[in-house]
């Protein structure tokens, strides 16, 4: 689902948002010379796959936070991970790199791509994803995000990370 897609699903869904067009940005660092409202809210995400290439988890962190794959693996009983190739990222949501979100994963059929959320935005009002491509972000309640993310029918865990 592209962007405009996207925002009519959201809509159809009643999710309340606020978004902001941008040049493109690839990540977090490109991210802040952008003058964004809530940087507080800002996420980045990472897609992972096992070592198998089995099981694929789309991980969604304050976006000043780094992971660590080997204590989230033990931490969360998973196989060996790494990171998907582009390939996958393509593949599995339909995504280019430098445009993972969450939202990417109502282009996952299958609706098998694990989705866990840091758990420091429990405790905030909104967070910030992209609209399944890099031009615009999107503030929207992390509880309507978890909400409609488990509607489609994805694993989703809340985790401190």
């Amino acid at each position: 689902m592209n962007k405009n897609g996207t925002l009519h699903y959201l809509d159809q869904l009643g999710i309340k948002y606020e978004i902001v067009e941008h040049q493109a940005v690839y990540n977090m660092a490109e991210m802040e010379q952008i003058k964004l409202p809530h940087p507080e809210a800002d996420a980045k995400n990472l897609f992972v796959r096992d070592d198998k290439k089995r099981d694929y988890y789309l991980l969604t962190i304050k976006g000043d936070k780094r992971v660590n794959l080997q204590q989230f693996r033990e931490e969360n009983g998973t196989r060996r991970l790494s990171f998907a190739s582009p390939q996958d990222l393509k593949e599995k949501l339909g995504l280019e790199p430098g445009s993972v979100t969450p939202l990417g994963l109502l282009n996952d059929s299958e609706h098998q791509i694990s989705f866990y959320l840091d758990s420091y935005f429990s405790q905030q009002p909104r967070i910030a994803v992209h609209l399944n491509d890099n031009t615009a972000t999107i503030w929207l309640k992390p509880q309507a995000l978890i909400h409609f993310i488990k509607d489609l029918g994805n694993p989703v865990r809340v985790v401190k990370m």
